[in-house]
């Protein structure tokens, strides 16, 4: 049987129960309709997870006792960040939530010359937590125990110049290499990350282009099609996870 998991934003070392934030009480109590001794399975992100069992349920508050702890990871053996270009609404919730289930270490929300969300400092916050909320959701269903990295948005410029990835990779048409190839050139420089660079939807300004070629990162081919900005990180995820990543790995134990 497939358990109900659970992500607490405090240290689970050393207690015997917790009581869960009201959000997250009212999910269990009221939209799960969990009855009181249900087994769940709960995790702080400090690593590993733990045996649970509601013990407390009303439509406010979810008190968890907790069991044993199980030292589980279900990470990826490559440390991916994604530059991802801001897209609108849904188009960048859905990106940010199967991002997270394909293993991405860190996601960086690029303000790109060419998206069509344009945010200010306190937008730009708020978003952040809102991505943030999203991919710790995305944990809980796939079961990584560790949560991605949800980093403030920069310009292109500004997080090509930053990044100290091993291997950079930005998705192209024009010039570019397949994957396949740009991963066999890489050789060992994989082990110190892959950082891949993404588009809004109307795709990179060629000025943005020019500085991340500066800052080292290779023109990278997905095939002959062009891709929608929620739909390359995806495919380029997918493929790395293929051709380097936990594809073909032995599951974890439950």
């Amino acid at each position: 049987m497939r358990l109900t998991r659970v992500y607490v934003d405090e240290a689970l070392a050393g207690r015997q129960s917790v009581q869960l934030p009201e959000s997250a009480s009212a999910h269990l109590t009221r939209v799960l309709r969990l009855p009181v001794g249900t087994p769940l399975r709960v995790f702080d992100g400090r690593g590993g997870e733990y045996d649970a069992t509601l013990g407390v349920a009303t439509k406010k508050i979810a008190e968890l006792q907790l069991g044993a702890h199980h030292a589980i990871e279900r990470e990826s053996p490559l440390r991916l960040t994604l530059l991802q270009g801001i897209s609108r609404g849904e188009r960048m919730d859905l990106t940010v939530q199967k991002a997270t289930e394909l293993g991405i270490t860190a996601l960086r929300p690029l303000r790109s010359l060419r998206s069509t969300v344009k945010l200010d400092a306190d937008g730009a916050a708020r978003k952040q937590a809102h991505w943030a909320g999203i991919a710790t959701s995305a944990c809980e269903q796939c079961g990584r125990n560790t949560l991605p990295a949800m980093l403030a948005p920069l310009t292109v410029a500004e997080a090509c110049a930053a990044d100290t990835a091993g291997l950079k990779l930005m998705l192209a048409v024009d010039g570019a290499l397949p994957l396949p190839q740009l991963l066999r050139e890489a050789g060992p420089a994989i082990a110190q990350g892959i950082t891949l660079l993404i588009g809004p939807e109307g795709g990179l300004d060629p000025a943005e282009e020019q500085a991340a070629l500066r800052a080292g990162f290779r023109s990278c081919l997905l095939g002959p099609r062009v891709l929608r900005t929620e739909t390359a990180p995806l495919a380029a995820l997918a493929a790395l996870q293929a051709l380097a990543g936990d594809f073909g790995a032995l599951p974890h134990p439950s």
